[in-house]
């Protein structure tokens, strides 16, 4: 079985010293799939504030990790 990661490059987030930053946001790990497409499917069913916070799921980048 393998496992991904799921990164956008929607959103920012705040520095330490308050400013905002735009940046790169892991949106989540799923581990126990055999391809990107179920990886995806699984997120997506275990993760659904990814709906409500209106994340553009096209805009998802996927890398298999180890």
């Amino acid at each position: 079985m393998k496992k991904f990661i799921f990164i956008t490059p929607e959103g920012n987030t705040t520095a330490p010293n308050g400013d905002e930053v735009e940046n790169m946001q892991v949106i989540g790990i799923v581990e126990e799939v055999t391809n990107d497409n179920e990886a995806l499917k699984k997120l997506l069913l275990e993760n659904e504030w990814i709906f409500d916070t209106q994340f553009n799921i096209a805009e998802f980048i996927c890398y298999e990790i180890r």
